[in-house]
């Protein structure tokens, strides 16, 4: 990374309000007034206007969809560049209608600090304050308000004093504070980038004075180092045996010689160089820009872990309490699991507490409630199925924001409150502390699945005592070794009369049972196999027991018979015994799924 990039901050901003208050045209005329735009960019526009029958309009110099400018709203998050005097912006247009507020979310996702337009004429409206509570739960604490077209109400000081009055108050219950509250004219510029003659009771800034006057966010390069991991990519072309580690800064700066500590896996390494694909290669990265680097010692790492340092390090959740913002037709459910994305990482998660509920238009407060309705807000504790890696969100915004998944769709967005303890965070730390200590071999996971074909995994199948499973794991175990896949059967009995030959049959054991248990699977899991384990009447507790010690290894669990319904069971009807050739194919296709093994 270059100096002058250094010096030159990036901030990106998000633009949101009610449909046609005037965002796009706030971010046209700001364009346009200060010589931004890019050649010949006004007169193609212009000359779009004229072909098509319609008046001239600042907003069409960024929509860019056919559709916005057919309807006149703006549908996606259109982003564009703008060099100020001080630094650089990212400006994200947010869709303002309703039925687009998920394209607002993900818009306003990335942005530090946000520019809310109220029309003069409408006043404050319901979608105002709903976008109002979304930039609070998204943690950006710099708002700058701009009361638009004030022409309509002839440019009153009072006009602009009610509103401002009013939404000042809103702003207070959200724990916001506006940055600056600007009288404007969009589509004349007054007060865009230039003072206004026309509002000669305000000496405030201008829109562009106040975007220079934002100081910037403590979690950038001055945070704690929060480096995503998006991939990692490795080159045998001319005997390039590098492992590359790719991802965006999210915040802090790392430089060649740090050591690094990757969550949820523990594993730590020290950065060896920083890749570049064209130019002399830097010693430093920092917040925000994409990089690449090489490890001086050679650690098996996946996707969604977070690199840190370690004296500043991320959380590791098994259990959160977190904002949430409900935007899927299908209400929020208490019991239901999700599917949570954070940063590059995700994990199932199941919605254990919904505490208390919020009407993200006008801030009436519900208590405990078992469902979270569209566009409501809700204090919700969510249980994560595997270990994720994540902060706080008052500690570090981009990797404390998260979004909720349903059925493949984006059905929610929150952010982290707190990091609460459950009964499986002992194993977690265990498990850490293991990671710390190991003593590496030789070969690492890569080498392996290189080696073999294929990954690790725990295929842990349980059922009642006469369910099969244990005829069901042996002929897995002969099909695979058969398809040339390195496969070992493991019966918790085993253990139990084995590496638990001191403990008694004493049900208060059950727990150092299972322990021991997981270890074992885990020495065989960092062989390189597929180990197909059974045990009796496991439950999703005692499952996710095992699977926290196993991390970052996937687990299948099968679930034989009626009562193991639902994720995470790959469920098998009794009645398919024998013969086992339904239960292979489910187990094999989970098995793909997890990219475990090739797709046949």
């Amino acid at each position: 990374m270059d100096a002058g990039r250094s010096q030159r901050r990036r901030l990106p901003v998000t633009f949101v309000g009610h449909v046609d208050h005037g965002k796009s045209t706030v971010i046209g005329r700001l364009l346009a007034d200060t010589g931004r735009l890019a050649a010949g960019k006004m007169a193609a526009v212009r000359t779009l206007c004229e072909q098509t029958g319609k008046p001239f309009e600042y907003a069409f110099l960024l929509d860019a969809l056919k559709d916005e400018r057919t309807q006149g709203i703006t549908i996606d998050a259109a982003r564009c560049f703008f060099r100020g005097e001080t630094r650089d912006y990212l400006f994200i247009d947010a869709p303002g209608h309703i039925e687009f507020l998920r394209n607002m979310i993900s818009g306003a996702a990335r942005a530090e600090a946000a520019l809310l337009v109220i029309d003069a004429g409408e006043g404050v409206r319901e979608n105002s304050r709903r976008h109002a509570t979304l930039l609070g739960l998204l943690g950006i604490e710099h708002v700058i308000v701009l009361v638009n077209k004030m022409d309509l109400v002839g440019f009153e000081r009072a006009a602009f004093e009610a509103i401002a009055g009013t939404f000042r108050a809103f702003l207070g219950e959200l724990g916001l504070v506006g940055a600056a509250w600007i009288p404007v004219c969009a589509r004349d510029g007054d007060n865009i980038a230039r003072p206004s003659a026309r509002t000669p009771w305000y000496a405030g800034p201008t829109v562009l004075g106040a975007l220079e006057a934002l100081e910037d966010r403590p979690g950038g390069e001055e945070g704690p180092l929060r480096l995503p991991v998006q991939d990692v990519y490795r080159f045998a072309a001319g005997g390039d045996r590098r492992r590359i580690v790719a991802g965006r800064v999210a915040s802090g700066r790392l430089a060649v010689g740090d050591e690094l500590l990757f969550l949820p896996s523990g594993k730590r390494s020290r950065v060896a160089t920083i890749e570049v694909f064209h130019g002399e290669a830097p010693t430093v990265a920092a917040a925000g820009v994409s990089t690449g680097l090489t490890l001086a010692e050679q650690i098996y790492i996946r996707r969604g872990e977070i690199a840190c340092h370690p004296d500043r390090p991320a959380r590791v959740a098994g259990s959160i309490r977190a904002s949430v913002f409900w935007m899927a037709h299908q209400p929020l459910e208490q019991g239901r699991e999700y599917k949570m994305k954070l940063g590059c990482g995700e994990t199932p998660v199941v919605v254990e507490a919904i505490e208390r509920t919020l009407d993200a238009a006008d801030l009436s407060v519900g208590g405990a409630a078992d469902r979270l309705a569209r566009h409501g807000v809700g204090d919700v504790v969510l249980r994560c199925r595997r270990s994720l890696a994540l902060d706080v969100a008052s500690q570090a915004t981009e990797t404390g924001r998260f979004v909720l998944v349903d059925s493949y769709e984006i059905a929610g967005g929150g952010i982290v409150r707190e990091v609460l303890e459950d009964a499986i965070d002992a194993y977690r730390r265990a498990a850490r502390v293991r990671e710390l200590k190991w003593i590496a071999g030789g070969l690492d996971a890569a080498a392996r699945r290189v080696r073999y074909g294929h990954g690790p995994a725990l295929v842990m199948i349980t059922g009642p005592v006469d369910s099969g499973r244990k005829d069901l794991a042996r002929d897995l175990e002969r099909r695979l070794f058969e398809a040339g896949r390195h496969v070992y059967y493991l019966a918790i009995g085993s253990v139990v009369h084995g590496v638990d030959l001191d403990l008694t049959g004493d049900p208060a054991h059950a727990e150092e049972h299972l322990r021991r248990f997981g270890e074992v699977a885990h020495l065989l899991l960092d062989t390189g196999l597929i180990v197909v384990a059974t045990a009796r009447d496991l439950g999703r507790r005692d499952l996710e027991s095992v699977a926290a010690l196993v991390e970052p290894d996937p687990v299948v669990t099968v679930g034989l018979g009626a009562g193991y319904a639902g994720d995470p069971f790959v469920q098998v009807p009794l009645a398919a015994y024998p013969p086992h050739a339904e239960a292979h194919a489910r187990i094999l296709a989970a098995l793909e799924n997890a990219g475990v093994i090739p797709r046949s």
